[in-house]
């Protein structure tokens, strides 16, 4: 199994780690930390070292309640390290909805669209159908950002977000995109409760039959914090490699996370006991 990006056919036989580098003030972890281009860059470098097999860059929190960036603001905080990082090495992908940034991201170089809105933005599908190679994923996302978590979801989840999903590719295979660049996201935390983002995990075997790679994206939540009790998200970091792990057991073969460091070195031990159970049988 593979995904096509820009610049990377991405080998998926084994999970692979995508770090978080989020560009903006107000993220619900770690916004403010890295809002120049030099810092961003020193942050894509660390996670690198770590482990990191992919980085994803964003310049617009989508955390509950979050307030809509402009474009220029958007682009200023992006387009500079997009430009920077496509010369370290990996896959780049970039966190939007807004087609304006797909296409200049794309043109700059970038591997990847992740977008939560699933290229519901008018001119977003548009926008990956002209690039000839860029890989794309497709996050369910109950609502929008401004109120998602005021009126989530109701009733049983996984059924609605699989056609949901289901819908978002196929709009995109008509348009000739091949489904080798499309990988899917459930959208833990985006207008779901606490016990529907963990039966989206329990159930994930009902959306690999959809016949995508999965991605999952865990890393830090509030949906960690409510099972466990801790409140900052940064005292969630067990927690989110718990559920990390549990997302790859399932199925899932990228994982979208914080933590690299942590993460890496537990799906290495995770890795090791498949190829024991392997030797043995």
């Amino acid at each position: 199994m593979h995904w096509q990006t820009t610049r990377f056919d991405v080998d998926l036989t084994t999970p692979k780690v995508m770090g978080i580098v989020n560009v903006t003030p107000d993220s619900f972890s770690d916004g403010g930390l890295y809002t120049t281009t030099a810092t961003a860059l020193k942050l894509c470098e660390r996670l690198l070292d770590e482990g990191s097999h992919m980085l994803d860059i964003g310049g617009e929190s989508t955390r509950p309640g979050s307030p809509a960036v402009s474009l220029e603001d958007e682009l200023h905080r992006v387009l500079p390290v997009v430009k920077a990082a496509v010369r370290l090495g990996v896959p780049i992908s970039v966190d939007t909805y807004k087609p304006e940034v797909m296409r200049a991201v794309l043109d700059a170089g970038a591997d990847v669209i992740n977008d939560v809105w699933a290229l519901r933005q008018p001119g977003a599908l548009q926008a990956v159908a002209d690039h000839a190679r860029c890989g794309v994923c497709l996050m369910h996302m109950h609502r929008d950002p401004q109120t998602m978590q005021v009126a989530p979801m109701t009733g049983g989840v996984v059924g609605p977000v699989a056609h949901f999903l289901r819908d978002r590719a196929d709009a995109l295979l008509t348009l000739g995109v091949v489904r080798q660049r499309i990988v899917l996201d459930p959208g833990v935390g985006f207008g779901k409760t606490v016990d529907q983002n963990f039966s989206l995990l329990a159930q994930q075997q009902r959306l690999l039959k959809l016949g995508f790679p999965l991605l999952g994206a865990w890393s830090r939540k509030s949906s960690l914090g409510a099972v466990t009790g801790r409140e900052r998200p940064a005292d969630r970091v067990s927690a989110s490699v718990a559920a990390a792990l549990m997302a790859v057991e399932r199925g899932a073969r990228i994982v979208r996370v914080h933590d690299v460091l942590q993460t890496v070195d537990a799906l290495k031990v995770w890795q090791a006991v498949q190829a024991a159970a392997t030797a043995e049988a």
